[in-house]
């Protein structure tokens, strides 16, 4: 047919009798002729049985077709063509297996659709039961605790111990390593980071004795994220990367989203700010988590695409691309509202809510992370619930709510709890940051030495700079201005090195309040020009102009009152006393313009521009506008240009 209408007509019009009659033609046909590569006509094959209503015919080619479909991650497909396999057994009145009903709801859950996927996982339980299929319980069980995962912990934790003690009962290592892993990770979630350790090691010796290379990935992947959370990113990053390795062999690619997102979080988040980082740079943490968003977009995840935006958007904010942190951010917290995903609405308030903190847009970060820890106490996380907590105790102490700070920590973690997991040690870091509002130096500077005797990987080379910079305030506040200095610079050295701009103005804050304290005042405003240089850099990659203005002015306002230099004068500084219009000037010179071209463009005389290019060369220092162009191309004043 020349048009798909004329198609539908002329279908319409036959009979169901003749329906039936040509639908069984065209699939026989199919079937001779194609008896060599049957794989590569499936869906055609399963399609025309189906409607020719040959239910032995359409029960054998649906399933195939549907786990042809899933192997290509193709979960819509799949669906379809299970829901087939179970409509043609009912009519040959035939029980399904579990095994159906349990593959259609994996293709359900990787939409994101809970109901549907609960409903035929439940259903595969009660199947496995009846048949007494202990190994199909088993995995149903195990099934229902990972979906509960994103939802509440409490009915995962409790399908996950059921799941381990049927394991107990089967004789078979593997299926007890499986077991392990999953109760490990929920153990991890709850805050139980040894015990998470210990279930996955367990495994991992399991599938190792066993020659079972994908159990063993898949444990590596696990002990990548318990690593990680736990606070040792090294080894979190040691894990994620073998595990990496095998998942690409085994084409397991679902998994390998999530050891990709691990290891682009180990190269450093807003959350691991109170430990070493490992040694992987911006650019290739950002590179992992573009391949896991791609995967996930070519095997139709939402809940991994919403992930992976999420944990991007906390990776790309400290670096200070907030642009496109918020972007995603946004993008990946409606994914997990429109698939009612609460363990990754969790996260995507927590992100937006760190964002904003960052930023300091005070009213916006509460306002996210109050939601975010309602959710937390919601799904039953205590990881969330401290992590949140954290953030959120610093948005109030910078609104000068020391109460609800307190209030806040007191709830989230006991006074004399440990520092192991990210989450107690952001409520630690946070009680810190509360000691020195309250002017109690001494107890702030005893949490920080705590914090980081129990860092891992710490040592004389290494650093972590949210740390040495509150040991560093803690010191100046209690007049030992030398340690003070070094620890700052130190802490200078290490952002700069891994590109943590937002970290780095605050540094050169505290370095020049320090200053400023000893009535070192040229010091302390080259200190307060480096911090406001890097400031303009980071607002300039806002989204609009107001929020840029915005955050300006409350980073201004964290400058002391005491000889505060002005916006216009901490610009200038920053510039080498250059004017608005000389900063102009060079700026179309990096730009590659003449005086005239220059004096045509900002409407003014050429003899003007040449008065301010003489001036621009005596306060610089320069002889050429060679090097004008290079300083302006450095500063970033060449992108202004117009």
């Amino acid at each position: 047919f020349r048009h798909a209408l004329t198609r539908q007509a002329v279908y319409a019009q036959l009979l169901g009798r003749e329906r039936k009659v040509l639908h069984r033609t065209i699939a026989e046909t199919f079937e001779r002729l194609y008896a060599s590569s049957v794989e590569a006509h499936l869906p055609e094959l399963a399609s025309h049985f189906f409607e020719a209503e040959a239910w032995e015919k359409a029960l054998e080619y649906s399933q195939r077709a549907g786990e042809q479909a899933q192997a290509l991650y193709a979960p819509q497909a799949a669906i379809e063509h299970f829901t087939r396999t179970l409509d043609a057994a009912s009519q040959l009145s035939l029980t399904p297996a579990a095994s159906l009903y349990r593959a259609r709801g994996l293709a359900y859950e990787t939409l994101g659709e809970f109901g549907r996927a609960r409903a035929d996982y439940e259903t595969a339980l009660q199947l496995a039961n009846a048949a007494s299929n202990l190994h199909a319980e088993w995995q149903a069980l195990l099934d229902l605790g990972l979906l509960w995962a994103g939802r509440d912990y409490a009915q995962s934790g409790d399908y996950y111990q059921r799941a381990l003690t049927l394991a107990r009962t089967m004789n078979d290592p593997a299926t007890l390593a499986h077991s392990l892993n999953r109760l490990g990770n929920w153990h991890l979630n709850i805050e139980q980071p040894q015990e998470a350790l210990r279930c996955h090691l367990e495994a991992l010796a399991t599938f190792q004795a066993l020659s079972d290379w994908r159990g063993k990935a898949a444990t590596l992947d696990l002990l990548g994220m318990a690593s990680l959370l736990s606070g040792d990113l090294i080894q979190g990053t040691i894990y994620c990367q073998q595990a990496i390795v095998l998942l690409r062999e085994l084409d397991d690619r679902q998994r390998l989203i999530s050891s990709l997102v691990t290891l682009m979080m180990c190269g450093g988040v807003y959350e691991t700010g109170t430990v070493v980082l490992a040694e992987v740079g911006f650019a290739d943490s950002l590179h992992f988590g573009e391949q896991a968003l791609k995967i996930a977009g070519e095997i139709g995840s939402r809940s991994d695409e919403a992930h992976t935006l999420i944990q991007m958007a906390m990776c790309l904010g400290p670096r200070g691309e907030y642009a496109r942190a918020l972007e995603v951010a946004q993008r990946g917290l409606a994914i997990a509202e429109e698939i009612e995903h609460l363990q990754w609405m969790t996260a995507g308030h927590r992100a937006l809510g760190a964002l904003y903190l960052d930023l300091l847009a005070l009213s916006e970060a509460q306002q996210h992370l109050e939601l975010g820890l309602a959710l937390a106490h919601e799904v039953g996380s205590w990881n969330w619930i401290r992590i949140i907590s954290g953030f959120l105790a610093l948005v109030f102490l910078l609104q000068h709510d020391q109460a609800s700070a307190d209030a806040v920590l007191t709830a989230a973690l006991e006074s004399k709890a440990a520092m192991h997991t990210l989450g107690q040690r952001l409520v630690w870091v946070a009680r810190a940051e509360l000691a020195l509002a309250r002017d109690d130096p001494t107890l702030a500077l005893h949490i920080t030495d705590q914090l980081l005797a129990s860092a891992f990987g710490l040592s004389n080379e290494s650093n972590i700079p949210r740390l040495a910079k509150l040991r560093g305030e803690a010191l100046t506040r209690m007049k030992q201005a030398a340690e003070a200095e070094t620890i700052l610079q130190d802490a200078r050295t290490t952002a700069l090195k891994y590109g943590l701009r937002p970290m780095l103005w605050r540094i050169s804050l505290a370095q020049g309040k320090l200053a400023h304290a000893q009535r070192r005042y040229e010091v302390a405003e080259r200190r307060f020009a480096e911090a406001l240089e890097i400031l303009e850099l980071l607002a300039s990659n806002l989204p609009d102009q107001l929020f840029c203005q915005h955050f300006l002015q409350r980073a201004h306002a964290l400058f002391p009152r005491s000889r505060q230099p002005s916006p216009h004068r901490l610009t200038k500084k920053t510039f080498g006393g250059l004017t608005e219009r000389e900063r102009e000037v060079a700026a179309l010179i990096a730009r590659g313009k003449s005086n005239r071209e220059i004096a045509d463009a900002l409407v003014v005389a050429p003899h003007t521009i040449e008065t301010h290019v003489s001036s621009i060369l005596s306060k610089l220092g320069f002889t050429s506008r060679t090097q004008i162009a290079l300083w302006a191309t450095k500063k970033g004043l060449s992108n202004d240009a117009m």
